[in-house]
């Protein structure tokens, strides 16, 4: 069966994320270094390593695990929404995320509770202000958009996620957008991409998944049914344990790959 329908994947497939988060750690952290002479980087992998632990020893690890949202998301997120889980996060992350700041700035010999709720609140602004597309995305999406039906499947909280694609003007494109923190369900769970599916109308067999993730986007879009085509922008090994049906290292690839793929088996749905 011909292709009909393409999911894809929002960070770091079409929108820039790793990047614009380590750019708005190092912007934060300058403020440190003139302040008291902290290096920057060094202030960055502190915050991380912090907010790292600190949300694995949170209440709520399990939800964000499964919907998918990182400990430097949380350092910006909002969590809007009526999920127990997000009313939750919502009301720990002010001081989640002065703790974070606060740790990383103590390692550095800085003992400054309100310097590191500046550094909290200035973060939250250099993320927002960081909202970018790849190079290759909005062509590839008006290409395929006239022959393709196209789903937007992301993992994240929603109102981040939400400001992501009202950012960078990706509604548009698609004919539908599920967010696990709206869905209450995440990638790699085979159910995020059934409800992709259904509201696309369309089969697993004429459905491919594109994402930067061999686990969540691969591996899940297998699990379904799907033929998993893995966006790998930095050239990265594969390994052993996952292996996507198709890889490509743009979208401008993508075009030309679809008409190859055929049927898949079912596995999960």
């Amino acid at each position: 069966m011909a292709i009909r329908s393409i999911l894809f994947d929002l960070d770091d497939t079409l929108v820039v994320e790793g990047a614009a988060a380590d750019a708005a750690f190092l912007a934060t952290c300058k403020r440190a270094h003139e302040k008291h002479g902290i290096n920057p980087e060094a202030l960055h992998q502190a915050v991380r390593y912090h907010a790292g632990e600190l949300w694995r020893a949170s209440t709520t690890i399990t939800y964000c695990r499964a919907i998918g949202i990182s400990s430097w998301e949380g350092l910006w997120a909002r969590f809007l929404g009526s999920d127990p889980n997000l009313k939750r996060l919502r009301a720990w992350a002010p001081t989640y995320r002065r703790e974070a700041w606060f740790r990383a700035l103590a390692d550095h010999g800085v003992s400054d509770l309100s310097f590191a709720e500046e550094l909290s609140a200035t973060f939250l602004l250099e993320r927002r202000a960081r909202h970018t597309l790849f190079s290759d995305v909005e062509d590839s999406l008006t290409n395929l958009r006239k022959v393709y039906r196209l789903a937007l499947v992301t993992n994240g909280a929603p109102d981040l996620q939400r400001e992501k694609i009202q950012g960078t003007n990706l509604a548009r494109y698609f004919d539908t957008i599920l967010i696990s923190g709206e869905v209450s369900v995440g990638k790699p769970d085979c159910r995020i991409f059934g409800l992709a599916l259904d509201a696309l109308a369309a089969s697993p067999s004429e459905t491919v998944m594109v994402g930067d993730s061999l686990t969540r986007d691969i591996l899940g879009a297998q699990w379904t049914g799907l033929k998993g085509i893995w966006l790998n922008r930095l050239r990265n090994d594969a390994g052993n344990q996952v292996t996507p049906d198709v890889q490509i290292t743009s979208l401008n690839q993508l075009h030309e790959r679809l008409p190859a793929l055929g049927n898949v088996n079912l596995s999960c749905l």
